[in-house]
């Protein structure tokens, strides 16, 4: 007897589980039993699921009764003159939906050609097996499986066209590329998902060879006149916003330009950009430090008889001014209200971010680089017809990663360049290697994409033939601009005295073991003071006990607080952290002991 549970309540027992399944899955397909219905048979536990609840992902797949599909030739047909509608193949229990749990008892074929008696059903297509991302990667069957993960999450990183409206939005963290182009090789993802709305890459052209070094380690070389001529150009936008909050007893803050009198007042030259309302102009250039929206605000904790002193009700500044390391345009300012209809000042800023040496670039395969070097026009080399590639790629990225799709779309590019068509590379469905190789036979080049190539330096041919093609290439979010750092002096933190950490608040550099022995090999010894020296101290040291001694700065003499004043003691120079350390053992009940030697 095998037990029968009912969206995970028991309903009964039934003889055989075997024919009890089989009558199911018949009467549903004949549409007597809802379609929503799934079931599982668990023969280990010889127990039967049936389950109609809401939230389970189902997925539709085609019936395959005795080793055939039951999706025929005149189904096809019907679908091909557009007279096919899918609730029909539903109905007919052509298609039918199955669940996580009910997948456990199927035996699913990716290609019809790979049906035998013992499949059950059929994928409506194999690239069904790849998400959203991944399927809008060409070629992708060609591809190793990391590589794709990479690929697919990689072009959530790129820039493009995000929303054509972008100029009317205030939102954070926003880069817009200035020239995106759809890719010549697609899918037919592109078309479903309406890519060409919003694109976010450029078709460049790609040549596989090292130059003089620069494109070690994945590195990669562009032409500085592709730059010039606007490859991967972007615009950077960072809101920034001010609102007018309202206090206890009616007290509310102001955006103006400060007066001289109020608490914090900056300098006259932070507050130059300021209109009379306090915001600054749209085009003003902005750098580091400077006001861009003025606001004071009411005194904080005021007591019960401070209210009416005029004295103690001073305004303290509250104005919004850009970090030590933003720089650039601003691009518009708006004066709104908030949700509590508060005065609410936007500003947006603008910075023109052209590609540098250390900006990260991509390829949809997963293949990604910074650029190392930008190359003048005259020393980039060249073709026998005078193309000068765009990028130049390190070949030894190829073979350890097994890129076959990088390889196949230059090829693929290069002949929809040269052709003026798209050249579809869908998944499991895609244009022949053959028959691109046969059309840029056709069009008068060599099958394999090597083409004969010449050294921009010197004149000479290369000895060896390189292959060069077209490619869709991404420029990723990830730029020096965000990343660049560096400080001289600053905050330190009140525990230790080392320097704080972060970028964003203007912390110190981090220097583990590792760089510091990249710093000793150098032989950076000031470099290594200054850094390990950055939370000097002074400490006085008991010779006779080895504990801290005091220097009493009023009577201007040193004494010990164990051993007392007659005693010798010296001044130490160590770290402040080894300061705390010793302290720390001291609140433990443990006895540091300092002893102190001489240098002669």
């Amino acid at each position: 007897m095998t037990d029968v549970f009912l969206n995970e309540n028991f309903i009964g027992t039934v003889d055989n589980a075997k024919e009890f399944i089989k009558q199911i899955r018949s009467e549903r397909r004949k549409g007597v039993l809802n379609y929503e219905l799934n079931f599982y048979w668990d023969e280990d536990y010889n127990e039967v699921y049936l389950d109609i609840t809401r939230g389970r992902t189902r997925r539709p797949l085609i019936v395959v009764e005795n080793g055939k599909s039951k999706l025929t030739d005149n189904y096809i047909e019907e679908a091909k003159n557009g007279t096919l509608k899918w609730d029909k193949l539903v109905k007919e229990g052509v298609i039918e939906y199955i669940d996580a749990a009910e997948e456990e008892n199927c035996y699913v074929a990716l290609d019809e050609k790979d049906l035998t008696k013992e499949h059950t059903h059929l994928e409506i297509s194999p690239v069904v097996i790849l998400g959203l991302c991944t399927s809008l990667i060409p070629y992708s069957n060609f591809g190793s499986s990391s590589r794709l993960i990479r690929g697919s999450k990689i072009q959530k990183q790129s820039l493009g066209l995000y929303a054509s409206n972008y100029l009317l939005r205030m939102d954070t963290d926003v880069n817009v590329l200035h020239y995106p182009q759809k890719p010549i090789t697609k899918t037919f993802m592109h078309d479903i998902y309406g890519w060409e709305k919003h694109p976010s890459g450029q078709n460049v052209v790609i040549a596989l060879m090292s130059f003089e070094g620069y494109n070690m380690e994945d590195a990669l070389i562009v032409s500085k006149a592709s730059v010039d001529r606007g490859f991967a150009r972007s615009t950077y936008f960072k809101p920034f916003n001010a609102e007018e909050l309202r206090y206890q007893g009616g007290l509310v803050d102001e955006v103006c330009i400060p007066d001289k009198e109020v608490k914090g007042y900056r300098s006259e030259k932070d507050y130059r950009l300021l209109e009379e309302d306090g915001v600054v102009y749209t085009g003003a250039k902005v750098k580091g430090d400077d006001v861009v929206i003025g606001r004071v605000s009411p005194p904080r904790f005021l007591g019960e008889f401070e209210e009416f002193n005029i004295a103690t009700n001073v305004k303290r500044e509250s104005s919004i001014a850009l970090s030590h390391k933003d720089n650039g345009i601003v691009d518009m300012s708006l004066i709104t209200e908030s949700e509590e209809g508060n005065r609410l000042v936007q500003m947006r800023l603008r910075q023109q971010r052209i590609p540098e040496v250390g900006d990260k670039f991509a390829s949809r395969h997963g293949q990604k680089g910074v650029i190392s070097y930008l190359v003048p026009l005259a020393d980039m080399p060249f073709t026998v017809s005078g193309i000068v590639p765009d990028v130049l790629f390190n070949p030894h990225g190829i073979p350890s990663r097994m890129t076959i799709s990088h390889l196949i779309e230059i090829i693929a590019g290069k002949v929809g360049s040269l052709t003026g068509k798209y050249i579809d590379g869908t998944s499991f469905d895609v244009m022949p290697e053959k028959e691109l190789r046969k059309m840029l036979k056709e069009l008068g080049f060599r099958e394999s994409g090597l083409e004969t190539m010449y050294n921009g330096i010197s004149g000479q041919q290369f000895k060896a033939k390189i292959y060069i093609g077209d490619m869709y290439y991404l420029k990723l979010k990830y730029m020096v601009a965000g990343k660049l750092h560096s400080r001289a002096t600053g905050k330190i933190q009140l525990l230790t005295r080392q320097p704080i950490e972060g970028r964003s608040q203007g912390g110190g550099l981090r220097i583990g073991e590792m760089e510091k022995d990249c710093f000793v090999a150098h032989g950076a010894s000031l470099l290594l003071k200054e850094r390990f020296d950055s939370d000097k101290t002074n400490v006085f040291v008991c010779e006779n006990c080895g504990m801290l001694g005091i220097y009493d700065n009023f009577k201007h003499n040193e004494y010990c607080t164990k051993c007392g004043a007659n005693v010798k003691i010296s001044v130490v120079e160590m770290s402040y952290a080894f300061k705390l350390l010793l302290d720390e053992l001291k609140s433990l009940g443990v006895y540091p002991k300092l002893e102190l030697g001489r240098k002669y």
